[in-house]
């Protein structure tokens, strides 16, 4: 199999860091390839399993949390996140006088964790069994191994436990969002008029924030269609926007769409296209950061976790304003006051408009990025080549950010004012978690 020739030729980079229990060279061992390629596992996970965007963001979160717990050990200069991240108790450490392989413990909590939070686990257990066995194949004495998963095992319990109690579990019974006969609020869409998704996400654990109601953005326009009105202009513009589409921006809205379960109907036959989510695709993005400047697995995994931990607030945020507006979709409006036989050219999301969830998340993640790599980090964006789309190149996080949230207007499924309140409550959720989550002395 391909990924098992990949390993061994990573293995072999940082042999010396696991043969001997007596000689262990920590330098050789920062090789960050079975990182990576866990976070690529779980993302195709993710997809084949259609979690929503915002369990997705969870599902990120907490993996990469433990994974960086358990590198961190022989980083002095790397902080916990214990005590940072809200109710996170600090992390079990290794037992003295006992040889570890670092790398390999902390990748074994990564796919341990990842394993406990998604359905395929069989698709998780075979990929983590190949990883245990390119470290066996390259020579992890037999004592190391085991300290190593042991270890491992015990920080990815500890994150569990903690991940059980940010009320996850509890809202997976609360009611489902409640229709009714109001003109402004929120109706499902066409082709499958799926009910509104995670209506109590608002409910689940911050990791940073203080609350979901930490930074509410300004409300969306008042519903109001007569000629002149600031929410008509709105409609309008979206209207008229998919109407004259260049290539360029059909191109741009195509790239970011990002939607994890797209229906199509011909004729009478129905089926859909798996895609990535859009929490997935800034992983991926901070997977491109960390790739392009070599970065060592310590410095990848604090790019992985702080990225997620900056995706995950930013859905809790979002979808807290989300369901306190409830704003109909301007497919809904311009279908019933405007042009019936109108489509957007995305499929809408099946949840409230306001704010938009490309602007929240993507501005979070790119804040925290350039925290981490720098304005004007140059980098080619090919995360979604697999599902047949286009590289684009992007000269920072921040324009990659903005051409995320401005698709939203191209794709004809969100008002400005989604947009433009986005940009900003993603930016404050960004800089607070930059703020707040230190990672160096």
């Amino acid at each position: 199999m391909k990924i098992k020739t990949t390993f061994l030729i990573a293995l072999t980079l940082f042999l010396t860091n696991c043969t001997t229990d007596t000689n262990y060279d920590k330098a050789a061992a920062a090789n960050p390839d079975y990182l990576h390629q866990s976070l690529k596992k779980l993302t195709d996970v993710i997809v084949h399993d259609i979690f929503s965007p915002p369990v997705a963001s969870r599902i990120y979160a907490y993996p990469s949390i433990a994974a960086y717990e358990v590198i961190r050990q022989e980083r002095a200069d790397y902080q916990s996140l214990a005590g940072q991240l809200n109710e996170l108790a600090p992390t079990p450490k290794p037992k003295p006088n006992q040889e570890y392989c670092f790398p390999l413990a902390g990748v074994h909590a990564f796919l341990t964790v990842g394993k406990a939070l998604i359905f395929s686990e069989e698709k998780m257990v075979e990929f983590t069994e190949e990883v245990h066995q390119a470290y066996r194949d390259a020579g992890v004495p037999k004592r190391t191994f085991r300290n190593s998963l042991e270890y491992g095992e015990q920080v990815a319990q500890h994150i569990l436990a903690w991940a059980d109690k940010d009320n996850y579990k509890q809202t997976r019974t609360y009611p489902k969002f409640a229709l009714n006969d109001e003109t402004a609020r929120w109706q499902p869409t066409p082709p499958a008029y799926m009910e509104g998704i995670e209506p109590h996400w608002r409910e689940i654990r911050p990791f940073v924030l203080d609350s979901a109601q930490q930074f509410v953005p300004l409300p969306p326009s008042p519903f109001d269609l007569s000629m002149g009105s600031p929410f008509r202009k709105e409609t309008i513009e979206v209207y008229e926007t998919v109407n004259n589409l260049t290539p360029e921006q059909t191109e741009i809205a195509n790239f970011w769409d990002c939607n994890p379960y797209v229906q199509h109907q011909t004729g009478h036959v129905m089926f859909a296209t798996k895609k990535i989510t859009p929490g997935g695709h800034w992983m991926g993005i901070a997977g491109i950061a960390v790739k392009s400047t070599d970065a060592n697995i310590m410095e990848s995994a604090a790019t992985y976790a702080c990225t997620a931990i900056a995706l995950a607030d930013a859905f809790i945020a979002c979808w807290d304003e989300k369901y306190r507006s409830n704003l109909i979709r301007p497919e809904t409006v311009i279908n019933q006051h405007i042009d019936e036989s109108w489509m957007p050219l995305l499929q809408t999301p099946p949840f409230p408009e306001h704010t938009s969830g490309h602007s929240v998340i993507s501005t979070a993640a790119a804040t925290m990025l350039t925290h981490l790599h720098g304005d004007n980090f140059a980098f080619e964006d090919y995360v979604e080549v697999e599902y047949g789309l286009p590289t684009r190149n992007f000269p920072s996080f921040k324009k990659a950010a903005e051409e995320a949230a401005i698709s939203r207007l191209y794709g004809g499924i969100h008002y400005m004012p989604a947009i433009t309140q986005g940009v900003e409550q993603g930016k404050k959720v960004g800089d607070f978690v930059v703020k707040n989550v230190r990672i160096r002395e």
